[in-house]
């Protein structure tokens, strides 16, 4: 069997002579809005965890010791995410995509609805920082099965030579969610005041993902069943434990796939949870001004996936990605002279910054997907992911703000530059079917 994603046309029909139902507006609309939703909550929590938590859950005479306390919660989601992947890929591998993905949506969407409604620190004490932090870990497990599933279903609908740009879709919704995350947040304190921000208005994020995932379920619901996943039913080709074939079968491809992503991740959230904690923390640059910094990036972040999806698809991915990685090696020598450059050199930073993470980000779905068959997919590529989730987010925040804070600017680009020298290593030590 090939390990190369099988190319499966949107009109297939499966082997009981059914044809499959979903069109391909309604395969890209459903991974697109799923993933905006998921991502949506996820970085309304990033930009809380530098606004407002560390002073209404971790109060604390240093402000940098609240902050990091802070990052700290910000991390769990990742280590939750591997958890989430085997889980919910163990019954999207089994039962199908759709219904694990309505069940990872709507476990990631009640934990953060629960995070709007929590006391604070001054009103229940320790515990509120320890429920913050069950919330966070709720988050990353249903958004570890909510990746995997929206590249499957769009990958797995795509036809012949259009599948980086069918995976692209679901990329999308990282910069739509960051879009309007740091939106939400600069609309209201355009209309409420900092203090009324700490009191009750950073809960209206929270409170109003409620709406999106009343619409991401209907969407959801509104599609079948993968052809590619339908055909492995009506062959019998599942397996009763995908996870524990993944890692027997294709440790080589996992560990590989892990160190791809890796600069992709540390990109990222330097470029975000950890540039919008230095813009206020350390530049003093008002809160609207650094989120604006924040959205201009996610513009710029959205406008080259689909710029990238469609090289990709016409050069190749492996050596789309070999060349993105050295871009992004080369840009980590400019990251100390732009981050010290004041505001203006901080916009430069972040416009370029996510425009190199559009086109990583454009490619690594389809990247992490294409080594496993259609019976284990699910599970492999979800797991592939959310481990890279672990070794180059989970602790990017963290790890950037100590640097920073105890060895400089100089050496925050240096982290980002060994990352990316790890990712080009794995992307040309994997096999032209493996990236």
């Amino acid at each position: 069997m090939s390990d190369a994603i099988s190319p499966i046309s949107p009109t297939a029909t499966t082997s009981s002579g059914n044809a499959a139902l979903n069109s391909p507006a309604r395969v890209l609309m459903a991974s697109l809005v799923g993933t905006t939703i998921e991502f949506f909550d996820f970085y309304v929590y990033a930009t809380a965890a530098v606004l407002v938590f560390p002073t209404l859950f971790f109060p604390n005479n240093d402000p940098t010791t609240a902050l990091l306390a802070s990052f700290a919660t910000f991390s769990i989601a990742f280590f939750a995410r591997p958890l989430g992947a085997v889980v919910f890929g163990h019954f999207g591998d089994r039962i199908g995509r759709k219904t694990t993905l309505v069940a990872a949506l709507l476990t990631m969407g009640i934990s953060t609805v629960v995070i709007g409604l929590l006391p604070s620190y001054e009103q229940i004490g320790v515990v509120a920082p320890l429920l913050l932090a069950l919330c966070r870990f709720g988050q990353g497990f249903g958004l570890g099965g909510e990746w995997g599933g929206a590249v499957l279903l769009a990958t797995e609908n795509a036809p012949e030579g259009k599948r980086n740009w069918y995976a692209m879709f679901p990329q999308l919704g990282a910069p739509v969610g960051l879009f309007l995350s740091s939106g939400t947040f600069w609309l209201l304190l355009h209309f409420i005041s900092n203090d009324a921000l700490l009191a009750w208005g950073w809960r209206v994020p929270f409170l109003a993902s409620t709406i999106l995932i009343g619409l991401g379920l209907w969407v959801r619901f509104s599609i079948s069943e993968t052809p590619a996943f339908q055909k492995a039913i009506d062959t019998q080709e599942r397996v009763a434990v995908p996870a524990a074939e993944v890692f027997t079968k294709y440790k080589r491809s996992l560990f590989l796939g892990t160190f791809v992503a890796l600069v992709t991740f540390v990109l990222f959230y330097i470029g975000t949870a950890w540039l919008l904690s230095y813009n206020v923390k350390v530049l003093q640059i008002p809160f609207l001004d650094a989120l604006e910094i924040q959205i201009l990036g996610s513009v710029v972040f959205g406008i080259f996936i689909p710029i990238t999806g469609k090289i990709g698809d016409k050069i190749g991915r492996r050596l789309s990605l070999i060349l993105i990685t050295i871009l992004i090696g080369l840009f980590s020598f400019l990251l100390p002279s732009l981050l010290q450059g004041g505001e203006g050199g901080v916009a430069l930073f972040a416009v370029v910054a996510m425009a190199l993470m559009g086109m990583t980000y454009a490619l690594i779905g389809a990247a992490l997907a294409a080594p496993f068959p259609t019976n284990v997919r699910y599970t492999g590529a979800s797991l592939t992911f959310n481990f890279a989730g672990i070794v180059g987010a989970s602790l990017a925040p963290y790890i950037a703000t100590w640097l920073q804070a105890n060895y400089g600017m100089t050496a925050v680009g240096f982290y980002l530059g060994l990352s990316a020298v790890i990712t080009l290593i794995c992307i040309l030590a994997s096999g032209r079917e493996e990236v």
